[in-house]
Parts: C-alpha cells; structure tokens; sequence
C-alpha cells in the first residue's frame, strides 16, 4: 500500500512539473507584447522609432510579468520541497514498516524451545532429530534386552539342568550311602554274631 502511495505521489509531482513548463512555454505575453511594440513602431532612416511610454509600460508589465514568474517559482519550489518532505517521511514510513513486516515474519516463523528461538525448520529438525534419537536408543534397549532374555534363558535351562544332574547325583550319592551303610550295618552285624 505505501508503495502505490508513493509512486502515485511521484506521478503528481511529475505532472505538476510538466504543467508548469507548458505553462511557461505557451502563454508568454511579454514576447507577443514586444512583437507588437516593434510592428507599431515608425520606421525613421532605417530606425524603429519606439513610443516612450509604451516601452516603459512595456517594462513595467514585464518586471510584474518576471515577478509573477518568480512567485509561481517560487510556490512551485515550496510545493516540490513539501512534497519532498512528504516523500521523505513517507518512505522512513515505509522502511519503518517493512522492518516492523519482517519482524513480525521472523516472529511468525520462529518457534520457542527451551527458551531458545528456533526457525520453524530447525525446530522440525530438532524434533525429529529428539525422536530418532529416542527411537535408536529404544532399538539399542531392545537388542540388549532380547539378548539378556536370551542369556538369562539359557541361564536358566542350564541352572534347571546343572540342578537335575545335582538331584539326580545326590539322590545316587544317598543311594550309595545308604548301600554303603546297609554294607556296614551288615558286616557288623556279621562281627558281632
């Protein structure tokens, strides 16, 4: 919008420029007056003879003519140098605004994490840099896990084996014990009779 702003100011001046250089060059008065002042004037042994009190109403209306050139001078300057101002002003406007536009943008885009501001796309980044991160060391938990189990399972089969065989060779070691001891009880019965 500011930038329609301006350029419509620009076109302004422009034509404000153009207008009065026409102005200038079409409607001059003073030439057509002294055009007239020569064709009127007498012709004396190869001399224009010119009436005195037209040359000096001639003078006359030509110093109010360049007086009135001046001022429009000088109104058209003033109104060029307001409207300078006013451009001016409207283009720190439109600086301050874009500025102001490409704050709010950076704003718009940028994502607080942990009090740090973060682009949208870092922050996508972060994210699911965090989630792979999560994700590997939930592999990483599993494998050792699956691993362990398995250990521990094996573990296990064999403590249930080595546990059978110790059953199996105490229930034979009480067997040859109590063989050993039948033996003995025998023998000593067998002194003693």
């Amino acid at each position: 919008m500011n930038k329609t702003i301006f350029t419509l100011l620009f076109v302004f001046v422009a034509g404000l420029n153009v207008n009065a250089q026409d102005s200038l060059s079409t409607s001059n008065p003073i030439q057509q007056e002294f055009n007239e002042l020569i064709e009127t004037s007498n012709n004396y042994q190869g001399y224009k003879v010119v009436d005195y009190e037209e040359l000096v109403s001639l003078k006359n209306r030509t110093n109010q003519y360049i007086q009135q050139l001046k001022d429009e001078i000088t109104v058209q300057k003033n109104t060029e140098d307001q409207q300078a101002e006013q451009i001016e002003k409207l283009n720190e406007k439109l600086e301050s605004t874009e500025a102001e536009l490409e704050k709010v943008n950076a704003e718009k885009d940028a994502i607080e994490f942990l009090g740090m501001p973060f682009s949208k796309g870092s922050y996508m980044a972060l994210m699911w840099g965090i989630v792979g991160l999560l994700v590997a060391a939930l592999l990483i938990f599993i494998y050792k896990f699956k691993n362990s189990n398995a250990t521990t399972k094996e573990a296990n089969k064999r403590l249930k084996e080595t546990e059978a065989e110790f059953d199996a060779y105490r229930a034979k070691s009480l067997e040859k014990e109590q063989k050993l001891g039948r033996m003995l009880q025998d023998e000593k019965n067998k002194n003693n009779s």
